[in-house]
C-alpha cells in the first residue's frame, strides 16, 4: 500500500486514482500531525469490503460460507459451473 502526503497526492491527483483503480492498491494519504489520514480506494474495491463486512457481520453467515470452503476444500462439494440465462 502506497502512502503520499497531501501535497505530492494533490499535485500526482489523476495519476494516483488511475494507479488505484488500475492495481487495486488504496493509498493512504497524510495530512500532517493533527490530522488523522485518510484511504483512497477504487469504488469496485470499496463495493467488495463493503460485501464481505456484511456477509461477516452475522456468525450464521460467517459459519455456512466457513463450512461450504472446507467442504470444497476437502472434496466433499462439487463444483459447478452456473447457468447463464
Amino acid at each position: 500500500m502506497r502512502t503520499l502526503n497531501y501535497t505530492s497526492f494533490r499535485s500526482e491527483l489523476a495519476s494516483s486514482m488511475d494507479s488505484v483503480v488500475e492495481d487495486h492498491q488504496p493509498i493512504v494519504v497524510t495530512r500532517g500531525s493533527e490530522k488523522k489520514a485518510v484511504v483512497v480506494m477504487s469504488l469496485d474495491d470499496f463495493k467488495s469490503y463493503q460485501e464481505t463486512a456484511h456477509l461477516m457481520s452475522s456468525i450464521n453467515n460467517y459459519n455456512r460460507l466457513d463450512q461450504s470452503i472446507k467442504e470444497l476444500e476437502s472434496g466433499i462439494s462439487i463444483q459447478k459451473e452456473l447457468i447463464e440465462e
